[in-house]
């Protein structure tokens, strides 16, 4: 019987371990990676302490640093993937692919997926031409044009580092204007090869193979025209990882878990979230270590009081 477990390896996981591990709670981190969404980055400026660091450096980072913890208290199931939670007579059940594990409470910190294009034909030219990862297939594009789909920092930051090396980019985004942080919009708006087109949805994928082309209809008159491009890039938000959760935890909007922003309890006694998983209204990778370590403070002197 654990104290606690921790579902996910991003930045609320790591932070959630490393405190659990000092309060010396009997825990168990489970993920089947380490780093969440942020190791899709090329480069990170706004995580606390490095002025620029890679996702994939920063994965490596959380990793290494949990690791040192790990030991006495705090036990790392890596590689494993959580299928359902269950209530028992003295607190949950956790199962993953491979084991059943009992535990006193639980913080989720699963993070969220990336959401899909709804557009025809998306599903059959995923990794045929359409992608949801820049840095795994950005350089296979090099000297070839290229969209980018989306409005938020994801899309800039992606049609940034694309740009470095394909022919032309054209960044498709629903509104007027353009979501992302003003820095990063003016970092990119200025280079020739790119090309922004507003109040524009993709409709269709086209290609016989792979990816050749793509439709896409004005919103404001409804008109549509055809676009050649050699790849896709989508980067138009994600979607919570909590299918595991079945319907033990009340929902807020767009499936999120609705916590108690005073101290990330859920609606279930014993189960705290923390991170993009929930209805938080500000999602960053440094707001959500610091709300999972909120969650342990709470989840600490929850566990001593049943003791």
């Amino acid at each position: 019987m654990y104290d606690l477990i921790i579902l996910g390896g991003g930045p609320a996981g790591t932070a959630a371990a490393v405190y659990a591990a000092r309060k010396q709670l009997k825990t168990a981190l489970i993920t089947k990676s380490f780093g969440g969404q942020s190791i899709n980055s090329l480069q990170i400026e706004n995580w606390i302490g490095e002025i620029k660091i890679s996702g994939l450096e920063l994965a490596k980072k959380f990793e290494k640093h949990i690791e040192s913890c790990a030991g006495k208290t705090l036990e790392i199931k890596k590689s494993e993937e959580v299928k359902d939670l269950k209530k028992s007579a003295d607190g949950f059940e956790v199962k993953t692919q491979k084991h059943s594990y009992s535990t006193k409470t639980i913080l989720i910190a699963s993070g969220a997926n990336r959401r899909k294009l709804p557009a025809k034909n998306a599903d059959k030219f995923e990794n045929l031409g359409l992608t949801y990862c820049a840095t795994c297939d950005g350089p296979l594009f090099k000297n070839q044009v290229v969209a980018v789909v989306g409005g938020g920092n994801s899309a800039v930051e992606t049609a940034m580092q694309l740009l470095s090396y394909t022919q032309k980019v054209y960044l498709f985004h629903r509104e007027k204007v353009l979501k992302a942080d003003p820095i990063s919009v003016e970092a990119i708006k200025h280079d020739p090869k790119l090309e922004i087109i507003h109040r524009s949805e993709v409709t269709e994928v086209l290609g016989d193979k792979m990816v050749s082309g793509i439709k896409i209809k004005n919103l404001d008159d409804n008109s549509e025209k055809e676009i050649a491009v050699n790849g896709i890039f989508v980067e138009i938000g994600s979607v919570p990882a909590i299918d595991f959760a079945g319907n033990l935890i009340k929902l807020a909007a767009e499936n999120t878990i609705e916590i108690d922003p005073w101290t990330q309890q859920t609606s279930v006694p014993g189960i705290w979230a923390a991170g993009d998983v929930t209805n938080a209204k500000y999602h960053q990778n440094n707001i959500a270590a610091g709300d999972a370590i909120k969650a342990i403070e709470d989840i600490f002197n929850y566990v001593k009081k049943k003791q």
